[in-house]
């Protein structure tokens, strides 16, 4: 539990303006956008809202200072990452503390994402002195072959409000250990996290220019212009596919290099030879962490017949037993959702199916009072043609479907037009071999319901995008490749 001059005195310290070319500026015209407690609804920071002029300026600034960046030896590179890393550690509860208060997740998940958001910059300092290329006589012997590798260039990301710390490191890490310089533009719902982070890097020794923060509530009209700029190579976005097109769409035009990490709909399958307690801990955590307000968010619970009844009875009395509350209070399970809009859409949802025979084992309805939040819920024999079986749900709700047969079950799963992650419980091993085959994901977890890792390649296929962030191939997307022929004389 926090108290209020606790929370006070964190948010304070929290810059206010805009981080351009190093300096703390306030935005065009002095515009403000407020920031909001998704479990009060009250206001608890105004920042400065950027306009376009803005944006250009914060590109001016990336492009200013990407050649001396490029130049940085790699090894320095690293170290200012691994600072960071090290700087996070030791300040790990107020970066916590608040995600939880802009964000609401509660405060034992927001110190898990401040660790795994943390890794991205242990990970990609270690990487940055191992970007290689290869020297080789050719084929023919007429000449020796240098592949080198390159920074793309200035990037302009734009991040998601679910995951504050996260999404910002996953990006800025591969970015600044290839040499790029970067504009980001975090959510304007959740931008204290991003901006505490920028002032992080600015405390390790980060050069005026490299990473430039431009919060602003007009996320289209300022991004728009930087997209169209040619000076500008590289775009990274993570958000809904409606936008991510929109986005590819502006990006062709400058033949940008892209990344983009869109929605899922992740099916998790359980055969009827699954370790049921093994399966039910899964499921909570891949269907309810961060309030189920996660791309990776198990959405469609694909279940066969012979223990989906079983399965429903244990998962339904864990989730009755789930507290609901402001993150910030001990023994919270569930926080708010982030808006009211979201508490619509989920209600929507749950209605949806509920109208076309599903069953409602735990919660169903909205809570009210102050803040934005939905009690979490099980729906069993959710009917085929439910919304909550094609749209992603982006909040704490677990619908079951049952399966016969092996062959149905990778139908259903696949019967969507995303391919981010999926999840599957059998204890078959030769089964599980199959599905790593048979299921159209970018990702799987095989008997467990948490696969994220800053060492692993994050991306999906179909329309969940396009691109990887972490692992060995992180930050090859922030690198071109150069080939060059030398006679032999």
């Amino acid at each position: 539990m926090t108290d209020t001059l606790q929370e006070t005195t964190l948010l304070d310290r929290v810059a206010d303006g805009l981080f351009i070319g190093g300096e703390w500026v306030a935005a065009d015209g002095g515009r403000t956008l407020t920031v909001s407690d998704p479990a009060t609804g009250q206001t608890i920071k105004e920042i400065a809202d950027a306009s376009e002029a803005d944006g250009i300026r914060a590109l001016d600034a990336a492009v200013a200072a990407q050649e001396s960046w490029a130049a940085t030896p790699p090894r320095q590179r690293g170290e200012l990452l691994r600072r960071a890393f090290d700087r996070l550690q030791e300040r790990k509860e107020e970066f916590a503390l608040l995600m939880t208060l802009e964000m609401g997740k509660p405060i034992a998940e927001a110190r898990g994402e401040v660790a795994y958001g943390g890794e991205f910059l242990r990970w990609f300092s270690e990487e940055a002195v191992r970007i290689t290329g290869r020297y080789g006589l050719n084929p023919e012997g007429t000449g020796r072959m240098i592949v080198s590798q390159r920074p793309v260039g200035p990037s302009f990301f734009i991040t998601p409000w679910n995951f504050p710390l996260a999404m910002a490191t996953r990006k800025i890490a591969p970015a600044l250990a290839a040499g790029c310089t970067v504009v980001i533009k975090p959510p304007a719902l959740t931008p204290l996290t991003t901006i505490a982070f920028a002032q992080l890097l600015e405390e390790v020794g980060l050069p005026k220019g490299v990473v430039n923060v431009i919060a602003t509530s007009t996320s289209s009209k300022v991004s728009g212009p930087i997209i169209a700029d040619p000076r500008l190579r590289k775009l990274s976005f993570t958000g809904s596919t409606d936008v991510g097109r929109a986005l590819m769409k502006q990006a062709a035009q400058g033949i940008l290099r892209t990344s983009m990490e869109l929605g899922g709909n992740a099916p998790f399958v359980i055969f009827e030879d699954a370790d049921l307690d093994k399966a039910v801990e899964g499921a909570m955590v891949a269907k309810f962490r961060n309030i189920g307000q996660a791309c990776t968010a198990a959405n469609r619970f694909i279940v066969h017949e012979a223990v989906a009844d079983e399965f429903a009875k244990r998962v339904a009395e864990r989730v009755q037993a789930m507290r609901v509350g402001r993150g910030t209070e001990d023994g919270v399970n569930i926080g708010p959702l982030i808006d009211q809009n979201a508490v619509d859409s989920t209600d929507e949802l749950v209605q949806d199916a509920v109208g076309r025979g599903a069953t409602v084992l735990a919660g169903g309805t909205r809570i009210d009072g102050d803040g934005s939040f939905y009690a979490p819920t099980v729906l069993a024999g959710v009917a085929a043609g439910s919304r909550i079986l094609k749209e992603e749900i982006f909040g704490p709700v677990l619908g079951i479907s049952t399966f016969a047969d092996e062959d149905e079950a990778v139908r259903l799963a696949n019967a969507t037009e995303y391919g981010l992650i999926s999840y599957v419980y059998t204890q078959d091993l030769a089964r599980g071999h199959r599905m790593i085959e048979r299921l159209a994901t970018g990702m799987m977890g095989l008997n467990t319901g948490l696969v994220s890792n800053a060492a692993a390649p994050f991306g999906g296929v179909k329309q969940s995008g396009i691109g990887r962030e972490g692992g060995f191939e992180g930050i090859h997307e922030y690198l071109d490749t150069k080939y060059t022929l030398i006679p032999v004389s």
